[in-house]
């Protein structure tokens, strides 16, 4: 039983004229959960509240939920989350488009002072996309740089080549694209035509048409039988005429479609009618995930490590057939060039004949009843022509190889190099897809590897019996479990020293004020480092419900601290590798300055006698911690490093805090296997929270 994981096509397709019913609904909050979760609270004068769920990572999804089914607002927001509040919170929802035939949507938020439009791909990784009037993108939760598109901020937005469309083809480009497959019925409507396997079926079960048979097989009945069927299942959906199904197979649900499906009524599926195809994919979705919720824990999940390597060959095959596609084309377009200089003479000689009759301003219908008429009488030169395009000022020509478009303006020369050009320039998309095709097989080869480890270590278990407290390597672990508890303190820099001391750091002025007149007791710690913009340190030696008392710092915990203290310092923003830092009772720390001074905020007096920590190193290590919660940690790398399942060192550098994080978040995703928990709990911004203001860079091991 394979379940939906992703929203099709053709659901969108079905789906995007009822998101449209929403128009004018005002935007209240946006919210982000795991870096993939994006939802829309919104609110209606006729429907109440509404709230928009758009889903990027696993499953897919973008549809309205009703509010029983959405999760509880999580903590903090990330700076995406606060990106969109900023830009569309008490905007109107003024439209929604699916782009193509492609798995991505469009919604559009217009408010006086903004437009703003957010794009949502539902395929590959998944992305969210926020993009000004004129499609420069503001913020993205994953930066895209290929060949072919970028999504990146302060980019244009790149959509990508637009798929051929079955819903609004005619039969001839119908036929037309089917002709150009080697493979079967249900693969070329699969592929070819974009359906995907389900609906490729589907499409073969109404035609009542053998789905394995080859294309040099088919006859113009099948094919009619298949348009058929294709307007069958299209029209309802283009004329918003949907017959909603959720489909259950022993109480779990199997998929929810537009339409009711043959195929799924065949496999003996229960099917349950809606209203609307947005309920039946919002309940589809809610049961999805509480079924997985509910399914009991057999030690650790099994990760469906078969539909990835099926999803992974699938695209393999697809890219193999565009890289042939790319040469066919490239090939062609350089024969037609080759065949321009081949017939210089005759060619040059079309030119000129249009171009002189061109300057005496005659017709082009007269210029295309001369060549017709030379034609007639043998000439050479007029039979090649095939004919005249008045708008575009072109002429149509066929010397044996093809129809080729020639500027009759510009000489054989210009039109052969354009005709190298367009030949390179699809040379380059080939080489671009054959590099594509190649990160796909080492993914194809990644997923083989982690369920040979994965069933390696199941028979390990089976054998062997586990070590209570025995290390885990959580970096090859296909799924590791997401542990997190989000805590008073994850507002300021913060970490643990090596003794379990919590240390605590300002971000901002407004913070060192709160550090110190609402954290610090009298038995902590203050540090600071000696330069201005230096952020308030505290280690503190007590938690908040645990009375003031004296406490013995270890040596070695306070020199952590004082290595906090600088490296979060302006100084690492200067570049510097070294300073000095030093430490006081918290009640040498006053806000009352001297008479006729005065103090800034987020600064204080310092009285009496420092103990001073000369010639700090400025350097701090990122890391992952798996156990016994899961999250991002920072700080000093004697402390970071050894509870760490894994981490980067960085030093003062150049590259900027919201690079550097994206930098450490791809690294970490190569260390893990489970590429999906460093997503979860490890997002480029989560990351960036740890990361000194001012240019770093990784210190290679």
């Amino acid at each position: 039983m394979d379940r939906k994981r992703a929203m099709t096509s053709v659901d969108l397709a079905a789906l995007v004229g009822e998101l449209r019913g929403y128009t004018g609904a005002v935007v209240d909050k946006a919210y982000l959960y795991d870096d993939d979760f994006v939802r829309l609270k919104m609110r209606d004068y006729d429907r109440g509240r509404i709230e928009l769920v758009i889903e990027v990572g696993d499953p897919k999804r973008a549809h309205v939920a009703v509010p029983e089914h959405v999760p509880d607002a999580p903590g903090r927001p990330p700076n995406f989350a606060m990106m969109l509040r900023n830009r569309i919170a008490g905007a109107n929802l003024e439209g929604v488009e699916q782009y193509g035939f492609d798995r991505i949507l469009t919604f559009r938020f217009e408010r006086e002072d903004a437009t703003t439009l957010l794009v949502a791909e539902l395929f590959g990784d998944g992305n969210v996309a926020a993009l000004n009037e004129d499609r420069e993108v503001i913020g993205c939760l994953e930066t895209v740089r290929l060949s072919s598109r970028t999504v990146a901020p302060g980019s244009q937005y790149g959509y990508p080549d637009e798929r051929f469309s079955p819903l609004d083809c005619g039969y001839d480009a119908f036929a037309a694209r089917m002709d150009e497959s080697d493979s079967d019925l249900v693969r070329t409507l699969a592929t070819q035509l974009n359906f995907g396997g389900l609906y490729a079926e589907e499409l073969c079960a109404r035609a009542g048409v053998e789905k394995t048979t080859a294309i040099e097989s088919a006859t113009d009945r099948q094919y009619e039988a298949l348009f058929d069927a294709l307007e069958r299942l299209r029209t309802p959906i283009l004329e918003g005429r949907t017959d909603p199904r959720l489909y259950e197979d022993d109480g779990s649900v199997v998929d929810a479609t537009p339409l009711p499906l043959e195929e799924h009524e065949a496999a003996g599926y229960d099917a349950t009618g809606f209203d609307s195809f947005n309920g039946a994919i919002d309940e589809y979705f809610y049961r999805l995930d509480r079924d997985a919720q509910a399914a009991p824990d057999a030690g650790r999940d099994r990760p469906d490590f078969e539909s990835e390597i099926e999803k992974h060959e699938r695209i393999i095959e697809q890219q193999q057939g565009a890289i042939e596609k790319y040469e066919s084309q490239a090939e062609r377009e350089r024969r037609k060039a080759e065949s321009l200089y081949g017939h210089y003479d005759l060619v040059d000689e079309i030119c000129a004949t249009v171009r002189e009759a061109r300057r005496e301003d005659v017709p082009w219908s007269e210029i295309e009843a001369t060549f017709a008429a030379g034609a007639e009488r043998g000439i050479e030169a007029a039979e090649a022509v095939v004919g005249v395009d008045e708008a575009s000022g072109t002429v149509t020509i066929d010397l044996g190889d093809g129809e080729t478009e020639i500027d009759p303006t510009v000489g054989v020369e210009k039109n052969a190099d354009r005709l190298y050009t367009e030949a390179k320039r699809v040379r380059d998309k080939k080489e671009g897809a054959q590099a594509a095709i190649e990160d796909t097989r080492e993914d194809l080869a990644d997923v083989k590897r982690r369920r040979e480890e994965f069933e390696a270590d199941d028979a390990e278990d089976d054998t062997e019996e586990t070590t209570e407290g025995a290390e885990r390597d959580y970096l090859s672990m296909a799924s590791v479990p997401v542990r997190y508890d989000e805590k008073y303190y994850e507002r300021f820099r913060w970490f643990r020293t090596s003794d379990g001391f919590l240390v605590l750091g300002g971000r901002n002025a407004d913070q060192n004020e709160e550090l110190v007149s609402k954290y610090m007791d009298p038995s902590d710690r203050f540090f600071h480092a000696q330069a201005h913009g230096a952020p308030v340190t505290v280690l503190k030696t007590t938690a908040p419900d645990e009375p003031a008392r004296d406490v013995d710092v270890p040596d070695r915990s306070k020199r952590e601290a004082a290595r906090f203290a600088l490296s979060y310092s302006s100084l690492w923003k200067d570049g510097k590798l070294a300073g000095d830092v030093y430490e006081v009772d918290p009640d040498q720390v006053s806000k009352t300055p001297e008479s006729g001074e005065y103090i800034e905020k987020g600064s204080f007096v310092i009285r009496g006698d420092r103990s001073y920590y000369r010639g700090v190193s400025a350097g701090v290590a990122v890391g992952i911690k798996c156990e016994p919660d899961t999250r991002v940690v920072g700080g000093p790398p004697a402390a970071i490093e050894p509870v760490a399942a894994t981490s980067v060192r960085l030093e003062p550098g150049r590259y900027a805090q919201n690079d550097i994080a994206k930098r450490l978040y791809r690294t970490f995703r190569e260390r893990f296997a489970d590429t999906s928990f460093v997503r979860k709990v490890a997002s480029p911004d989560r990351i960036q929270e740890f990361c000194p203001p001012g240019g770093s860079r990784a210190i290679e091991d």
